[in-house]
């Protein structure tokens, strides 16, 4: 046995001496890219439409996925134009489902890249990459018995999954959700039909005809507000003010917020950004972080929220300044430096090298 498994290896070996520089794993990937616990991918398997700036895509997840907690997100790698490109999606479907598919719903914004190619393109069949899910927007344990999700646009897709996984288990759940109109709800359909049934309390906001969600809005759309827990996610204008009043009432533990993107701030520069591991060299004007400046020119760049809170973009700055998009604050480095910044949050300021 021990004789037949070294012929095998040795075969192998010479298979991949022969395919070099593409080795047979690859060959195996290109004919079932699910397989490979160690790239993990994922096969859309239905798109459905949503409203008519987004959709829901059915992924099955490949060898290696980890089961998610409801209202985390995970980054999908596409592949546009020949570059790929890594965008973080909330999981909205629950992680009990028994054919082991994931959902994301993805809302197409304006000069998204990202989001308009899957939402025009998005066939079934199309692999994706994918990454493990991460996130700390969950319910809290044991759960509350009063529940409020404040949300406006994309900002339902975490709080849709977490309803569609622990509905079961919450008695009083007020959902508001603010959107441009009633046809621009994301799941309008399932929402009104879970408040028919009883389950939720559902106040929808449409801004075009209501305005703004406000805080004082919610003084009188929900009387016993700081009696909740409340889960919130939407644009940042609309969490800094909730932040704030839920501070002002003594009730910030109560208030758990996603963003989605942090608070970006004008940086003013730019300059030349050199990616020193692959050698890209990209011009910036300044006012886009260096992740997406590296990922648009097809760097790998590593990355895990997008929002500065995790980490995971950390690399280190060995030439020229970079300015904190949230708040100015400059970071510069002297040749022979190696000082870590957040490329999710950075920005150049001027020419300077970056990575390992």
């Amino acid at each position: 046995m021990a004789v037949i498994n070294n012929l095998r290896t040795g075969a192998w070996r010479v298979v991949e001496l022969i395919t070099t520089p593409v080795v047979p794993s690859d060959y195996l990937d290109v004919i079932a890219p699910l397989r490979n616990a160690r790239v993990l991918r994922a096969k859309v398997d239905a798109v459905r439409p949503e409203t008519d700036r987004s959709v829901t895509l059915v992924l099955r997840p490949g060898r290696g996925w980890v089961r998610h907690e409801p209202g985390q997100y995970v980054r999908v790698g596409v592949d546009v134009d020949g570059v790929r490109l890594w965008r973080s999606y909330s999981i909205t479907s629950s992680p009990a489902r028994r054919d082991g598919r994931i959902t994301i719903t993805v809302n197409a914004v304006p000069d998204g890249v990202v989001s308009t190619h899957l939402v025009k393109k998005a066939r079934r069949g199309m692999i994706l990459h994918l990454d493990v899910p991460t996130g700390e927007f969950q319910l809290c344990a044991p759960r509350p018995a009063k529940a409020l999700f404040v949300t406006a646009g994309s900002g339902i897709t975490p709080v849709m999954g977490m309803l569609r996984s622990t509905l079961h288990e919450l008695s009083d759940v007020v959902v508001v959700h603010s959107a441009g109109t009633r046809a621009a709800v994301v799941f309008g359909d399932e929402l009104r039909t879970l408040a028919a049934e009883g389950r939720i309390t559902l106040i929808e906001r449409h801004t075009r005809t209501d305005g703004r969600l406000k805080p004082a809005d919610l003084e009188e759309l929900v009387p016993d507000l700081f009696e909740r827990h409340t889960w919130a996610c939407g644009p940042n204008e609309m969490l800094d003010a909730l932040e704030t009043h839920w501070a002002d009432g003594e009730a910030a533990h109560l208030l758990r917020t996603e963003r989605f993107r942090p608070t970006l701030i004008s940086s003013g520069g730019g300059g030349t950004v050199t990616f020193t591991e692959c050698g890209t060299v990209v011009e910036t004007d300044g006012s886009e972080p260096l992740l997406d400046s590296g990922e648009n020119a097809g760097v790998l760049m590593p990355s895990g929220c997008r929002m500065g809170i995790c980490f995971s973009c950390v690399l280190p700055l060995r030439e020229g300044a970079v300015r904190d998009l949230r708040d100015g604050q400059l970071t510069v480095a002297e040749p022979g430096d190696s000082i870590p910044v957040q490329t999710c949050i950075s920005a150049a300021a001027g020419p300077c090298k970056i990575g390992n």
